[in-house]
């Protein structure tokens, strides 16, 4: 395992974080479980040795931006190297909210750990990863901020700005071996149910508008194009959004809740 390439998951407890980390570990990657919930962070940890991998959870608030500082740094330290980071970790469970009523501490909070996180996650790797000559950072955004999707203003601003964050990065970092690519996926996480147990009707609409006819899976349908991205042959793509939603984005999706 000494040899093996490392990658950081943020939010790995479950949903997409859980189906990426499954195929990480497939991959023989010793895979850092960065998660808020200990019982889901630990459960998924322990379950990647099967898999062929190694896992290590660190507890981690991404609205705390020292631990997110730290679960990079630990993970330095315990294995020397960091090649992938994955973002993937957002707040969830506040519903819906408009522009005309969000208050500025829910903004606030959703840009420090739906933005603010990522910037400072990618800035404490960015070291290492130069150094080794060679980075993947693959930031999880979504198509709910491209297409600007009504309801979920804070979510849509803070996913936008990463957007941006990571083809800035490309452009800087490109120079040291280093790609960032931005990934809108179309899947059944845990807070994509949340979301649509409020609004079912929408689900459904949803769902036939997806050309596939389906809402992906985390492991076999989203993990496939993020391990592309993290390997060598994945070296000349950088500063891309690239969708993975069974052509959701094509014509875009009804969301009118």
């Amino acid at each position: 395992m000494m040899d093996s390439k490392v990658a950081i998951i943020t939010g790995a407890g479950g949903g997409i974080g859980e189906g990426l980390a499954r195929a990480f570990a497939r991959e023989g990657y010793i895979v850092v479980v960065a998660e808020i919930d200990e019982a889901s962070g630990q459960r998924v940890a322990n379950s990647l040795a099967s898999l062929g991998g190694q896992g290590l959870f660190i507890p981690t608030d991404i609205a705390d931006l020292v631990q997110v500082k730290a679960v990079v740094d630990d993970t330095i330290e315990r294995f020397g190297r960091v090649d992938v980071l994955i973002n993937n970790a957002y707040p969830t469970g506040k519903g819906m909210t408009s522009v005309a009523e969000i208050d500025r501490e829910r903004m606030r909070h959703s840009m420090s750990a739906g933005f603010d996180a990522v910037h400072v996650a990618m800035q404490a790797v960015y070291p290492t990863m130069r150094a080794q000559r060679f980075g993947r950072i693959i930031n999880m955004c979504s198509l709910n901020g491209v297409n600007a999707h009504a309801g979920t203003v804070d979510y849509n601003c803070a996913k936008e700005a990463v957007r941006a964050l990571t083809r800035t990065a490309a452009v800087e970092w490109g120079k040291d071996g280093i790609t960032c690519n931005a990934v809108c996926p179309g899947a059944m996480s845990k807070a994509f149910k949340q979301r649509m147990a409020e609004m079912p009707e929408v689900f459904e609409s949803i769902t036939k508008m997806i050309p596939m006819g389906y809402s992906g899976d985390p492991e076999e349908d989203i993990a496939p194009l993020v391990l592309f991205l993290a390997s060598e042959g994945g070296r000349y793509v950088t500063g891309n959004t690239i969708h993975v939603d069974g052509g959701g984005h094509i014509n875009g999706v009804p969301w009118k809740p």
